[in-house]
């Protein structure tokens, strides 16, 4: 088993890695295990593929355990669904040493977080995440959050699980769409921090059927933890891992979520990134090309055809944007990125015809 240790000092946790992980983690959890109640917290197709079978294994070793499921898709991280989880909580009679199970992908572990940082004013949770974006992002680092009316994640807390378990045999299960959509989310990595990871990455998309994703997902896991051990709270470095996500949400709430998963929205907004930090004068014409070319492996739903300007105010809404300055994620090559606030409205509109 290969582990990670997050280093956040009273906040550290370990990120273990392995195939197969599932079945030890009631062994691993066992010295957690005081007597207090266990809730899972996943979708009911999730827990018939491995909930029930990770639930039962609690159970033989002395864990006492129950679990929720909610919707799938953003509908799950409504204030509605958030209260629901809360008051199921209460009628199982859940107290402050109560620890939660986050099983599922990013969606799941959102609302699962939360839900373990307000309840009792915070209780302890583990995230088991199921997808290849969730393993590599969304499981680690400890934001958590729900959407409101007004936009995505606007209400949340930075609250750091107490450890997350990495199966990459999980994935065997996803749709090959929900693989692709993580493997958006892992170029990243290789683009904003590790150019000979990037190269790696790359050269292994030529046969995505024989992606080496153990091996993969390690280092991603590793840059992902590395950076938010010295910038927990998004304060600078961590910002960096936002490449991609300005245009690529905006490209997500223009086209409608779950019509355009994630990680694909994403791919395109590293393309949209790459081409302004190319006529920034940052990145080199060869690295913008070995960028596109690379996320071009995926094969990635078209997009149809789109109103630039219809784009923009989604962008404009952008949680990164600070005293009406959009701080952008830009590459001045490829393995290093930095943030700017001299991204106009007409470079971000320029940008959007190379992905038309």
């Amino acid at each position: 088993m290969n582990i990670i240790n997050l280093n956040l000092g009273d906040r550290s946790y370990p990120i273990h890695i392995a195939s197969g992980l599932l079945d030890q983690i009631s062994s691993i959890l066992s010295e957690k295990n005081r007597g207090q109640k266990w809730i899972i917290i996943s979708q009911y197709r999730l827990m018939e593929l491995f909930g029930f079978d990770l639930m039962g294994r609690l159970k033989s070793s002395g864990f006492t355990t129950d679990f929720i499921t909610v919707p799938i898709g953003e509908a799950a991280k409504s204030i509605n669904e958030f209260s629901r989880i809360i008051s199921q909580m209460i009628e199982m009679n859940c107290d402050r040493s109560t620890s939660i199970l986050a099983l599922g992908g990013g969606v799941v572990g959102d609302v699962a977080g939360f839900a373990a940082s307000t309840f009792m004013r915070g209780v302890d949770y583990y995230q088991i995440p199921t997808t290849l974006l969730a393993m590599v992002d969304s499981a680690i680092g400890g934001k958590t959050g729900i959407n409101i009316a007004e936009g995505k994640n606007l209400v949340g807390a930075i609250y750091q699980p107490k450890a997350v378990f990495v199966d990459p045999t999980l994935l065997k299960s996803l749709p090959k769409e929900e693989v692709i959509s993580g493997l958006g989310e892992i170029i990243k990595y290789g683009a904003i921090k590790d150019k000979e990871f990037f190269n790696e990455i790359s050269n292994s998309l030529e046969n995505i059927e024989s992606f080496p994703f153990e091996k993969i997902i390690y280092r991603a896991c590793e840059i992902k933890a590395d950076i938010v051990t010295l910038d927990e709270r998004e304060g600078s470095i961590r910002r960096i891992l936002n490449f991609g996500h300005t245009i690529g949400h905006a490209l997500e709430a223009h086209f409608g979520y779950g019509k355009l998963r994630h990680g694909e929205a994403v791919s395109y907004g590293m393309i949209c990134a790459g081409w302004i930090s190319n006529q920034l004068g940052h990145l080199s014409d060869n690295d913008y090309q070995r960028l596109k070319k690379t996320i071009e492996k995926l094969p990635l739903p078209m997009l149809n055809n789109f109103d630039q300007n219809k784009i923009l105010p989604f962008v404009k809404n952008d949680k990164k944007t600070v005293s009406g300055k959009l701080n952008f994620v830009i590459l001045d090559t490829l393995g290093s990125a930095i943030t700017t606030k001299d991204v106009s409205d007409e470079l971000i509109l320029n940008s959007l015809k190379v992905i038309q």
